[in-house]
């Protein structure tokens, strides 16, 4: 694209993006970004403007409505957490910190908290919404097992004074599509 292109969509960027302006598009500073990364950062703004609210379930045609876990056998909802976690990756949902799950705790945790959840539906190449299926606050103690780094172990332990709980090995590791 030429700078002249890029100028011209700079400003009809500009211009789409005038009805949602607010202090928080001031805390960036646009003056010191190139018009290309502008432009970038301008359409993502406009994406999570226009993006609709959806539970996630709803983001897919037909929605995506899973079989209660009971009715499965450990086979089959292996097979359909591995297809539901490749169409989340469809829709640009990674899923992070779930080897401390087994797939039955996983699959619940999909239906019961994700595909409910509602969430903007913003597309946009290469963005991806990134689910925490551990919640460091409230399970601090799986966070620090199995996935805290020694930096942010050292940290907790000098920070709260603590003993630290000790390292353990993922219980269940899995490979999961990852944003590249």
């Amino acid at each position: 694209m030429s700078d002249l292109d890029l100028l011209m969509q700079n400003a009809r960027l500009r211009d789409e993006m005038e009805p949602f302006l607010d202090e928080s598009v001031y805390l960036v500073d646009l003056d010191k970004m190139d018009v290309r990364k502008e432009n970038d950062f301008l359409t993502s703004l406009l994406a999570w403007e226009k993006a609709p609210v959806l539970p996630i379930s709803q983001w897919f045609g037909p929605e995506l409505v899973l079989p209660p876990h009971s009715e499965l056998s450990d086979t089959e909802l292996n097979h359909q957490l591995h297809q539901i976690i490749g169409r989340l990756y469809e829709k640009n949902i990674l899923l992070v910190h779930t080897n401390h799950l087994s797939d039955r705790q996983l699959y619940c945790l999909i239906a019961r908290d994700i595909l409910p959840a509602q969430e903007k539906k913003v597309v946009i190449k290469g963005k991806f919404l990134k689910w925490q299926c551990l919640d460091i606050v409230e399970d601090e103690e799986s966070w620090l097992r199995y996935y805290a780094s020694a930096e942010e172990r050292e940290a907790w332990a000098e920070e709260t004074n603590l003993n630290l709980p000790p390292r353990e090995k993922i219980p269940f590791p899995r490979k999961l599509p990852q944003h590249i």
